[in-house]
């Protein structure tokens, strides 16, 4: 086995070399370090490296297993960090420069399970600042780019992520997504990512819940479908510290991965009801990618779903939440801010108590009208993004009257929003919700395209998503550097 491929080996294959010490996971993590030093100069996919820590990590891994001590779930695995996810001892910035010193005294949660589980810290991976835009750069690290092309985004907020697993700098990765932040980049990148159930991977970091609330989703961005069952089988369970927080499932994600639904209605819908607009070539492979689910016999069925825009009240929570937090920073911090940030602060100032409540008021309409759509279906089917990879710097603030962005889908300038169409509602909702790469762009771009569940059914989204890989596997191309 070439080097190249132990780098793109799927985590549940280095797992069982692991334990056999067919490979160990020292030499799986040298091989990747390599990679990492030779292609991270490139993408800038981590922020903070801790490849020290890592070696520690896998021979400590390696030692378990020659002891024979009962491994973790994921002994000897290499994983990513968002730098927006607590690590003790090392950097957490969130992307901003107040933070740019900021060492944890503890690990966050999902940190701590992984830990447990076994796995050897890579580093941390870069994000914008506190997650608020859906690419990746920041004061401190400067931009990410896209494995693909370089000089397209790899999406955001978790594009620091979605970037190193595309590029075989990682297995597995930890993402969170509040507005599409898991689904943007995967789609964008070419990986698999999944946003769990809200309150299905616990939260344990104040900052963010606290301008972000109840759309926060933290989950895995992998290459394979069966490494996010790996991970997440290891993620999930309440915590006393979250009061939103679910019960562990009492199954394996992995183990029931490959039971396939005999019946299942899948429904699927190219606009949601609101839809700015659409790329012709998403258009296409998405309604290919779902013609293929015909050979499992499953009922395929075009959605009516009309969801009321809900940009007015995304932006109200959104833009309110980050003024909330970080208004009383802006005298001593704007000038070392992102400007959109700050705009965004700004707007958030404007609105009222009663915008709130009547936001509230909106997001409890569109969780019924989304839940209803459930009673007639198992699964919905739309694009994950509206276009593919666009190029870096297009997804700022264009014209701050109308709150339009530079980004033109289909010969049409869109809202803020409106290349995320198809991603924020389903944080709105709570929704679980993956991307899975279903084709490519004419110029030579992933497309991802989004899975839906019932609420507390990431299990289906699972299987439906890994019936898809079977039947139209993704992992043959991979991401050349000159």
């Amino acid at each position: 086995m070439n080097k190249e491929d132990i780098c793109f080996m799927s985590a549940c294959d280095m797992a069982e070399k692991i334990k056999t010490q067919e490979l160990t996971s020292q030499e799986i993590l040298e091989t990747i370090i390599e990679r990492i030093e030779k292609i991270n100069p490139i993408i800038n996919a981590y922020c903070t490296p801790t490849l020290e820590l890592a070696r520690e990590m896998a021979k400590e891994a390696d030692k378990r297993v020659k002891e024979g001590i009962k491994l973790g779930t994921l002994n000897g695995i290499p994983i990513s960090i968002k730098d927006e996810t607590e690590v003790k001892g090392i950097r957490t910035t969130f992307g901003s420069k107040i933070f740019e010193n900021n060492k944890p005294r503890r690990d966050d949660i999902i940190v701590k399970r992984a830990r447990e589980a076994g796995t050897v810290i890579l580093g941390k991976t870069n994000t914008p600042a506190y997650g608020f835009k859906g690419e990746t750069d920041n004061l401190i690290f400067g931009v990410t780019k896209n494995p693909w092309n370089l000089e397209r985004t790899p999406g955001g907020s978790s594009g620091g992520a979605a970037a190193a697993v595309a590029s075989g700098l990682s297995p597995l990765a930890i993402g969170s997504d509040g507005g599409g932040s898991i689904r943007v980049p995967s789609s964008f990148c070419g990986t698999y990512g999944l946003k769990p159930t809200f309150g299905r991977v616990p939260q344990s970091n104040m900052l963010l819940l606290g301008y972000l609330g109840t759309f926060v989703h933290k989950g895995p961005i992998v290459r394979f479908v069966k490494d996010a069952a790996l991970l997440l089988d290891v993620l999930v369970g309440e915590h006393f510290s979250d009061r939103y927080s679910l019960p562990k499932p009492n199954y394996s994600y992995l183990e029931k991965l490959d039971e396939k639904p005999r019946k299942l209605r899948i429904g699927y819908s190219l606009d949601l009801g609101f839809a700015e607009a659409l790329d012709p070539e998403v258009e296409k492979s998405v309604l290919d990618a779902i013609q293929k689910f015909e050979r499992l016999n499953w009922s395929i069925e075009k959605s009516k779903i009309k969801v009321k825009n809900p940009e007015s009240l995304f932006w109200t929570f959104w833009a309110s939440g980050f003024s909330y937090t970080f208004q009383p920073f802006l005298d001593k911090w704007k000038d070392k801010m992102d400007p959109d940030f700050v705009e965004i602060i700004n707007i958030g100032l404007n609105f009222s108590l009663a915008d709130l409540k009547m936001a509230e008021v909106q997001r409890e309409m569109i969780y019924i009208n989304i839940s209803r759509l459930f009673k007639d279906f198992d699964i919905i089917i739309t694009p994950t993004v509206a276009c593919p990879a666009f190029e870096i710097g297009k997804s700022g603030i264009y014209d701050r009257e109308a709150l339009k962005s530079d980004i033109i889908i289909n010969e049409k300038r869109v809202s803020l929003l409106g290349w995320l169409s198809f991603t924020y509602p389903f944080n709105i909702s709570g929704h679980p919700a993956a991307s899975v790469p279903c084709g490519w762009s004419s110029d030579g771009l992933p497309i991802g395209m989004q899975i839906v569940g019932k609420r507390f059914d990431e299990l289906t989204v699972l299987q439906v998503s890994k019936a898809f890989e079977d039947i139209s596997p993704w992992q043959d191309k991979r991401p050349t550097f000159k």
